[in-house]
């Protein structure tokens, strides 16, 4: 207690100025509305930014599990599209939908390996034979088509992109049906080209490039990109046409490989087909 009343008695009027400095404030901020107004705005604007500053860690660290559920939530909307299913009867519509079976299946992947400058680039994906994975699969992203299953292992499977040598993807200018095939020159991994479209087809700038649908990797109509240019090949018959791919492939990260329900049967009958013709 002496030691306190010395302390009083040393810092006296230090402790004084700071009690009128207080009360001083005080009155200033409660009786003047321009002042209190500006320290209330002060005052918010700090706390919002912390709340803001708070919030978005907490929406980063919950990144991965939001993320997942949004691709679930995508298989699922996904699957209800008119082009997975597959029309049981043909001449009849039920408002049920019992016509109809689920053809294309969507089967949620992370991409955790990847290349983007070399001649042939692949993803590494994280789910493999145990999640029915099998080599020949389309693998697409929210955005567009990815490429195509090249070797699958019990947890992983590797696939073979859009931006490799002689990728073939069948594919199709929305507007006018006319089909030709992807391929990359090995050079922007932004722009690929359609190959195989005949010159006398009128090509404008900006239409769509979607999966033609006829190999069974894919649906019809996702999107693959869309045509930047076209100039006719000299001595051929054909339009060299160049797209933007519509997945950036240097940043995707979530994709979904794409099991058709009835490919081998249409496998089958074409092996079978083509052994027929060359006997």
């Amino acid at each position: 207690m002496r030691n306190f009343l010395a302390f009083i008695r040393r810092f006296r009027v230090l402790l004084l100025f700071v009690l009128l400095q207080g009360l001083a404030l005080s009155m200033y901020f409660t009786f003047l509305t321009f002042p209190r107004s500006q320290y209330m705005t002060t005052a918010s604007y700090i706390s919002g930014h912390a709340f803001e500053f708070t919030n978005n860690i907490t929406q980063y660290l919950h990144l991965k599990k939001n993320n997942t559920a949004l691709q679930k939530e995508n298989v699922r909307l996904r699957s209800k599209l008119p082009q997975n299913l597959l029309q049981l009867d043909r001449e009849y519509i039920t408002i049920n939908d019992t016509l109809h079976r689920i053809q294309y299946e969507y089967l949620p992947a992370r991409v955790i390996n990847s290349t983007h400058s070399k001649r042939n680039n692949y993803f590494t994906i994280d789910i493999g034979s145990s999640q029915r994975v099998e080599r020949g699969m389309g693998v697409i992203s929210s955005k567009g088509v990815i490429g195509v299953i090249q070797n699958v292992s019990e947890n992983f499977a590797v696939v073979r992109t859009c931006l490799t040598e002689k990728v073939r993807i069948a594919a199709m200018i929305e507007s006018t049906g006319e089909h030709g095939f992807i391929d990359w020159k090995g050079e922007n991994s932004k722009y690929g080209t359609l190959s195989g479209i005949s010159n006398d087809s009128k090509i404008k700038k900006w239409d769509a490039v979607v999966t033609r649908g006829s190999a069974g990797m894919f649906p019809q109509g996702i999107p693959i990109g869309k045509i930047v240019s076209s100039i006719i090949i000299e001595g051929k018959p054909l339009w060299d046409i160049t797209l933007l791919f519509a997945e950036n492939f240097r940043t995707v990260q979530r994709v979904y490989v794409v099991k058709n329900q009835l490919s081998r049967e249409q496998a089958q009958l074409e092996a079978h087909h083509q052994s027929t013709n060359t006997q």
